[in-house]
């Protein structure tokens, strides 16, 4: 899990600092300015983190569901070879996810200008500025995207019931509470996850503003990466209790 942890963190670290840095030179020196190769760079990298983050949230759901449901043949299943394969699978597939998606998108030609109106290179927004007629395949590729996005969701949906049904077998509460305790923090970040990227991309073409498109992208692409460290982080005791006695003080100085 730790191994996982760290790919996750580094996937979080990727996606904060593909977006906000140059959305904070912008803001500090109030422009909205950003190169075409720097825009191809940021729309790399952000689906190139992004995807990866998916990939290692399906994997971590099977890591859950086999150190609850067969935790005797868990260094069986997932000794360090099999963890180093799948997240090297993990990294190489959004990697060529992301320049798929980057060749496609660039590839098509700009009709309607040059603005964005969005605080980062997304992908929505510039199939906006290409001819109507032709980004059909990028329609296409993102079709794919959407289907494979769903056989991930599908499989940590199925992960997860299995675990529901193991968990729900153990006798003593005490274990039931150790195993939901493993798995919660993960639930709860592929939650914030799927739910805000959802959210983002799926809302009405109708119920479309500039100041809801921006939040909404804040919403997917700074707010899960931000809170990720913090929801597993709060598994750890000496950090609860560092939080729990910084917030008692600052009660106690008011």
């Amino acid at each position: 899990m730790f191994f996982f942890l760290l790919n996750l963190a580094l996937t979080d670290l990727g996606c904060i600092c593909t977006t906000v840095p140059k959305a904070m030179h912008n803001s500090l020196w109030d422009t909205r300015n950003i190169s075409y190769e720097g825009c191809v760079a940021q729309l790399f990298l952000f689906v190139f983190f992004l995807s990866a983050e998916f990939s290692l949230l399906t994997i971590m759901s099977y890591d859950c569901y086999v150190s609850i449901c067969k935790p005797l043949h868990y260094g069986t299943l997932l000794g360090s070879r099999a963890c180093a394969h799948m997240a090297a699978a993990a990294w190489a597939s959004a990697f060529l996810y992301s320049l798929l998606h980057t060749a496609n998108t660039f590839s098509l030609p700009l009709c309607h200008g040059n603005v964005l109106g969005q605080f980062f290179c997304e992908i929505p927004h510039i199939l906006k500025l290409s001819c109507t007629q032709s980004y059909f395949r990028e329609l296409g590729l993102l079709a794919v995207s959407v289907c494979l996005c769903f056989g991930c969701f599908v499989f940590i949906i199925f992960s997860y019931v299995q675990i529901l049904r193991a968990v729900l077998r153990i006798p003593s509460e005490q274990g039931r509470y150790k195993a939901f305790s493993t798995c919660l923090p993960h639930l709860a970040v592929v939650s914030l996850f799927i739910s805000t990227a959802t959210f983002a991309n799926l809302k009405p073409p109708s119920v479309s503003f500039p100041s809801l498109d921006l939040s909404l992208s804040v919403l997917y692409s700074v707010v899960p990466p931000a809170l990720n460290p913090l929801i597993y982080s709060l598994r750890n005791q000496e950090l609860k209790a560092a939080v729990w006695t910084l917030i008692t003080g600052c009660f106690q100085e008011h």
